[in-house]
């Protein structure tokens, strides 16, 4: 069944349906009279130039014997028509235009080779032309301006949240509990891929995929633990299932990274049955990061962000979100309830440091650190209610914490908890400042020499994503099959 709002592309789904018909040798005359329209109708479906009603892309599935979701999957279903819609959307872009040439269809008698060449000479001259890897500022700006955009949404991405749930209901998830590893098997054999795990994965990347041979890989289990792969192997499928191209900018590649990071929360922590137990503990008092955790058999943080996901637009509760180190300093942060995080002068927030009473630095301090650590704190702007967990398996150890205001926490557990701070950070007396005694006796006369902290401050390497290219030739071409 397919649902209203479901998002694809037209253009991939024109070829998926000239794809199909001609595998049923139909013409387009044919396949009009089984779904009663005219083929001018379906030439202008394939050509991408109409989008069909939800209704209509059932029927064309029944008359060509083939599921809706074979139709509205989001990659060509073969090299030809990835090539064609590679052309098609180039001469779209503003690089294209400004070269002043002719429109060119890829049309029948425009060969396989030429195809690829002019789509290759393309990919070169964009690359070529594109802006040098985004300075430190413009990747801080551009981290800013997206958490912004994030804000605005309430950390709820509707499209995304649709797309796992369709692709679910194909692989046959039964709507309760953890998603099974063959659901996880089906899921993936649905778009068109299979997964091998290897041990020489390049450092550069977390998987690697082979879009000729429709292979995925990933690290062995002696390296990468199972909830781990699971994600992995789901974020790279989140691509595809989105159809993100090539990003080009790094703006781009964190919009492409959320989305994909979303899309695999989303299958993994499926929104209805995390709602279900969600509803039930809020009308509890009990919301608990950690219950989504091992009901979902997810990290920690997965299920922290998959609450943060759903906590505003589906459980009304405005919260906030941090992920950082034992010295405080920030790596990731989202917030929609006005808690102060400690902000640059460019808006970004990665590399600062929170404040000493704040739990997330607290729980580094307490007696059981690896205790999910409850703690009230008042700031200039009201109070707020957290609840932090340290990662033991991460080095150095980070400490993921969830929060809200402190008029929500009876709807979690450990809201009660009577453990309690104040911070005047990050622009009043509090922990950023020394003491008067201690400013008058040591101001001019220390010195201490910074740990850095460019894997936090700094752009990417060359390249958007950040990855060694030649590495990642080298090494698939080593698992290519022969031939």
């Amino acid at each position: 069944m397919v649902e209203e709002g479901f998002w694809f592309d037209p253009l991939v789904f024109g070829k998926r349906l000239r794809h199909y018909r001609r595998l049923r040798n139909l013409t387009l005359a044919q396949l009009g009279d089984r779904v009663g329209k005219q083929a001018s109708f379906l030439s202008m479906l394939e050509s991408g130039k109409r989008e069909p009603r939800p209704q209509f892309v059932e029927q064309l599935a029944q008359a060509l014997d083939v599921r809706a979701a074979d139709l509205l999957r989001a990659d060509p279903p073969d090299r030809r028509s990835r090539l064609e819609v590679a052309l098609e959307r180039a001469q779209t872009e503003p690089l294209y235009e400004r070269l002043h040439l002719p429109p060119l269809k890829a049309t029948a008698s425009l060969p396989d080779a030429a195809l690829e060449h002019l789509v290759g000479l393309y990919a070169e001259l964009k690359r070529a032309c594109a802006p040098s890897t985004p300075t430190v500022q413009e990747a801080r700006q551009a981290a800013a301006e997206w958490r912004e955009e994030v804000r605005r949404r309430d950390n709820y991405f509707e499209e995304v949240e649709k797309m796992a749930a369709e692709a679910l209901r194909t692989a046959g998830y039964p709507g309760t509990g953890a998603v099974a590893q063959r659901t996880l098997t089906d899921l993936v054999a649905h778009f068109g891929f299979t997964v091998q795990q290897v041990r020489d994965v390049p450092a550069s990347a977390r998987s690697v995929s082979d879009l000729r041979d429709r292979v995925i890989y990933i690290r062995q289990r002696d390296v990468l633990r199972t909830r781990e792969a699971r994600s992995v192997i789901l974020q790279t499928l989140g691509h595809f299932a989105l159809g993100h191209p090539d990003p080009e900018d790094y703006a781009g590649y964190l919009r492409q990274r959320t989305e994909a990071n979303y899309f695999a929360g989303a299958v993994l922590v499926p929104e209805e049955a995390a709602l279900a137990l969600l509803e039930e503990a809020k009308a509890d008092g009990d919301i608990s990061v950690e219950d989504l955790k091992e009901v979902f058999y997810v990290s920690y943080e997965m299920a922290a962000h998959r609450f943060c996901n759903l906590a505003t637009r589906r459980l009304d509760l405005p919260v906030h979100f941090v992920r950082s180190d034992a010295q405080g300093t920030i790596w990731k942060a989202y917030e929609n309830n006005g808690v102060p995080f400690p902000t640059a002068p460019d808006g970004a927030v990665e590399g600062e440091r929170l404040c000493r009473e704040w739990g997330t630095r607290q729980v580094f301090h307490s007696e059981d650190v690896f205790a999910i650590h409850y703690q009230h704190t008042t700031t200039p702007h009201g109070e707020f209610w957290c609840a932090t967990h340290v990662e033991a398996d991460r080095q150095p150890h980070h400490a993921v914490t969830v929060g809200c205001e402190a008029g929500d926490a009876h709807y979690f557990r450990g809201g009660d908890t009577e453990r309690r701070s104040a911070s005047n950070c990050p622009d009043g007396p509090c922990c950023r400042r020394p003491g008067r005694r201690l400013a008058a006796r040591w101001d001019g006369w220390a010195w201490a020499s910074p740990i850095s902290h460019s894997h936090v401050l700094a752009a990417l390497p060359s390249g958007v994503t950040g990855t060694d290219t030649a590495e990642i030739y080298e090494f698939l071409e080593r698992y290519a099959p022969e031939g």
